[in-house]
Formats: C-alpha cells, sequence, structure tokens
C-alpha cells in the first residue's frame, strides 16, 4: 500500500509576504522598463504573477503600491552597495578605479531607473514626493558614508567631505547621461581620469 506524502503546508503569514514581494519586486521592475505613465497596478499584477482581487487587497491603489515600493526600492538600493564593497580591491589606485565603478555600475542599473522615474513623478505628486524626499536623503546619507568607507577618507581634512561628496554627484550625473543612451566608452575614460585626480586630492588633503 502506498501512502501519499503530502507537501508541508506554508504559512498564510509566509505566502502573504511572499505575495507582497513578488508586486513590490515587480513594481520595481515595470518601472524601471515603462516608466511611471506605463506602471500600472494591473501590468504590475501580471508580471507579478499574482491575481488583480489578491493584489487589490494589499495595495488598493497604484498610489499605494508605489509608495511600497519606494521603501523596497531604496532598501535593495542600500543592500546592492553594500554587498559590492565586500569584492573591492584591497588599497591603492585600483581600489579607487573600482569604487568609481562600483558607483557607476550602481548609477546605470534598473535600480537607479525605477528610482530616476519615481524622482520625476514626484516632482508634481505631493503624495509621493512627501514619501520619496525623505527616503531619498536617508540613502543619499548612507551612500555618502558607504563612500567614505570605501575611499578610506578623513572627513576631518578640509574638502574632504566635497571631494566625497563631488565624486557622487560625478558618477551619478554619469549615470543620467546613459538613461539616453550607451556611453560606456566616455563613462570609463571619464572615471579613469577622475580617479587619478581622486587620489592626489585626497593625498593633497
Amino acid at each position: 500500500m502506498t501512502v501519499t506524502q503530502r507537501a508541508p503546508r506554508v504559512p498564510q503569514e509566509e505566502r502573504t509576504r511572499a505575495m507582497r514581494a513578488r508586486l513590490l519586486e515587480a513594481c520595481v521592475e515595470v518601472l524601471a522598463e515603462n516608466g511611471w505613465a506605463g506602471t500600472s497596478t494591473t501590468v504590475v499584477s501580471q508580471r507579478a504573477g499574482v491575481s488583480r482581487g489578491a493584489q487589490l487587497h494589499h495595495f488598493p491603489s497604484k498610489s499605494a503600491l508605489v509608495l511600497a515600493a519606494v521603501e523596497h526600492l531604496m532598501q535593495v538600493r542600500r543592500e546592492e552597495l553594500a554587498a559590492a564593497a565586500a569584492g573591492l580591491p584591497a588599497e591603492g589606485g585600483r581600489r579607487t578605479r573600482a569604487v568609481l565603478e562600483l558607483f557607476a555600475d550602481h548609477f546605470t542599473s534598473p535600480i537607479f531607473a525605477a528610482a530616476l522615474e519615481l524622482w520625476v513623478a514626484a516632482r508634481t505628486d505631493d503624495e509621493l514626493l512627501a514619501v520619496v524626499a525623505p527616503l531619498e536623503q536617508h540613502v543619499g546619507r548612507e551612500t555618502h558614508r558607504l563612500a567614505v568607507e570605501m575611499l578610506a577618507a578623513d572627513e576631518s581634512r578640509p574638502g574632504v567631505r566635497e571631494l566625497v561628496q563631488a565624486t557622487l554627484d560625478l558618477v551619478r550625473g554619469l549615470g543620467l547621461a546613459a538613461t539616453l543612451g550607451d556611453d560606456t566608452g566616455r563613462r570609463g575614460r571619464i572615471l579613469d581620469q577622475w580617479a587619478l585626480t581622486l587620489d592626489r586630492a585626497l593625498e593633497a588633503a
């Protein structure tokens, strides 16, 4: 006699958490691919493989879904940067160039593209701005802190904090330029030169 074994049941709370995660990740993907105007709850639920009814139960409107996705997006951005930092060279000029490449990769990633769509939408949407602005400020501080650690920059020295912030502004600007076309070659040359300039400036400081 064969006894059919049933697969263990997944607790409802865990299934709910997994469903929410799929919806949030799908929302970020759709934002990056289709932009704010092309993002709808219907498209997101289809991408996530979640029924329309289940999606509406958790996120009854596009605003509710996107606002939850904003927080998820910021967390993913922080985790990606922290994980990438673990693979950097030990020290020297190679490390500085690798740090710049790390941030360049981040600011040309789908995650950044999705964040950019939110910035543009938040400019004319007060509800979205109220969530995006403080979260972006927090992410900005975290990103600056990571850059300081990666570059071993001593911010007690005059001008060093500004050098680090200028570096982030530069790489973010290159990321913005990349949204209009493949700018890999030009970006690489700029980062090569900035790595040399930054090393000399940090040493002088």
